[in-house]
């Protein structure tokens, strides 16, 4: 029997975003090689992915060199080739809150900056007239989709939904370990280095705004205080930051701890 050729794939996860020169910030093709992509040979597709490679390669490169003490960061993270398994670390906690049934799996992207002051974390205010969650402080992400290929393409899609961050402006480092919420998701966090040039562009049926945090204040234990909450009749106690004029806390300061724990281990 004949072997079927493997068809080559576009390189890009979602919609390209083109730079001023025409060409895509996440894969490098030009306007014109993305228009005819579906009608190219596999021949083709190779010839071009072979000469983008390179320049996309550099790209990674310099916006990981341009973090300070990333090498420490990438050993405190599971592998991008190693998602990490688990029902969640804090599910032993939420256990009698839960909904029956497995969780529904969901990413995010926890962006960090490099600026001139020092990291920087990108965060989200959600739109208040959500259904859930409405006016909270997060992360970009959301419910993973059938044609994810894993949770950082997850993570990258919902970005660029919700706040238009361009997958060639990423590089992902690695994964924390999952979260599972009351409401039945099982989050993996993605980790990742945002590009400084990368300008946010909120989608507003879902993002009011658009705020970074320095990556030193959310990693200092003294930023971090415990809060009690009445939930469902009974005391909860949960994280909180208290960042001037937002508040940061429940999944997205739990997902700030996880990293600040798995740092102090690879000290």
């Amino acid at each position: 029997m004949e072997e079927t050729a493997r068809v080559v794939a576009s390189p890009c996860i979602g919609v390209c975003t083109l730079d001023p020169h025409r060409q895509c910030t996440g894969c490098g093709r030009h306007i014109d090689e993305i228009a005819r992509w579906s009608s190219m040979s596999n021949e083709e597709r190779s010839r071009i992915l072979h000469r983008v490679q390179p320049l996309r390669e550099q790209l990674q490169q310099s916006l990981r060199g341009s973090l300070a003490d990333h090498e420490r960061l990438m050993r405190a993270l599971h592998p991008l080739a190693q998602p990490p398994a688990g029902d969640g670390w804090n599910r032993s906690e939420l256990v009698d809150l839960l909904p029956p049934g497995p969780p529904v799996e969901a990413a995010v992207l926890a962006g960090i900056v490099p600026r001139a002051n020092g990291a920087q974390v990108i965060l989200t205010r959600r739109t208040e007239t959500l259904r859930t969650h409405g006016g909270q402080v997060g992360f970009p992400g959301g419910r993973t989709e059938p044609d994810d290929r894993d949770a950082l393409a997850a993570a990258l899609r919902e970005s660029q939904e919700e706040i238009a961050l361009a997958p060639g402006q990423v590089q992902a480092l690695g994964y924390l370990d999952p979260f599972v919420t009351i409401t039945g998701y099982r989050v993996t966090p993605v980790v990742a280095v945002v590009d400084p040039e990368f300008v946010p562009v909120p989608q507003p049926s879902e993002v009011a705004e658009v705020f970074e945090v320095p990556l030193d204040y959310l990693m200092a234990p003294d930023s971090l205080r415990q809060v009690e909450i009445n939930h469902r009749g009974r005391v909860r106690h949960v994280l909180e930051y208290g960042w001037p004029g937002q508040r940061i806390w429940g999944a997205t300061a739990a997902i700030l701890y996880n990293l600040r724990r798995r740092l102090e281990q690879v000290q």
